[in-house]
């Protein structure tokens, strides 16, 4: 079931249409497009188009998420998601993965990305991909990350004679270093399982991943969050071709 506070979808749609027409265009600043991504973009949607799109792909997914995430978790993380829209207006096109007060697992887009999504086979590679990571467990190893990296940068502080303020200062930054260290590594493994809940819902990973060619790509930038796009469509390529030779 597609979730939205107090929300039917047929308000929803509603929403979304008239909201979309005025959803921000990315801004791509890059000289030239990602060597493996393709350049030519499909035709932009109209905002009914998207928002129907967006709704109809929500309610596919959400079951073969939700049979994955008990599949591989076994009962040890609640598997009952939550996909919801941000209708903030004036938003860069954003999907993000959190949970709930009640713990439960929530998908959120906001209605730039849902505006700036082409086709289905984007919207179900960015849902699968943001479901991963709670799948994953992700959301807890960077809490974790981001503690180790705090008390290391803290204790080294306090042995050099920092005074609270200083030792604060050090655990911040140590929390920051801490939580990217494995960011990159974290979002792949995401584009691998994102890539195989695409493909068992019956979208086109490869057709999704086109995604990353228009926006723009982060490149290899040290302590990043992300990895550069290029990689992340080599990801999804890869594991399709493993699906096709069932070795997935």
């Amino acid at each position: 079931m597609l979730h939205s506070p107090g929300r039917p979808l047929a308000v929803l749609l509603a929403i979304l249409t008239l909201a979309a027409c005025e959803a921000p265009q990315p801004v791509d600043t890059r000289p030239a497009p990602v060597a493996t991504v393709a350049a030519v973009a499909p035709p932009r949607l109209t905002p009914r188009e998207a928002a129907s799109n967006f709704i109809t792909v929500a309610e596919a997914m959400e079951p073969r998420i939700e049979a994955e995430c008990r599949a591989r978790t076994r009962g040890s993380r609640d598997c009952d998601y939550r996909i919801m829209v941000d209708d903030r207006p004036d938003r860069s096109p954003n999907a993000f993965q959190t949970v709930d007060k009640a713990g439960h697992p929530v998908v959120a887009f906001n209605l730039a990305l849902i505006a700036e999504a082409r086709n289905a086979d984007e919207l179900a590679f960015v849902m699968g991909h943001e479901a991963a990571h709670h799948i994953l467990g992700h959301l807890q190893s960077k809490s974790e990350d981001a503690a180790a990296g705090a008390m290391i940068l803290g204790v080294l502080a306090a042995a050099s004679g920092a005074d609270a303020t200083q030792i604060s200062h050090a655990q911040d930054i140590g929390a920051t270093v801490g939580s990217r260290a494995y960011s990159k590594d974290y979002e792949l493994q995401a584009d691998r399982l994102g890539t195989i809940i695409t493909w068992d819902a019956g979208y086109d990973p490869l057709k999704g991943a086109q995604f990353f060619a228009r926006i723009p790509d982060p490149g290899d930038v040290f302590l990043g969050s992300h990895p550069a796009n290029a990689l992340r469509v080599d990801v999804a390529r890869e594991t399709v071709a493993e699906l096709r030779s069932g070795r997935i």
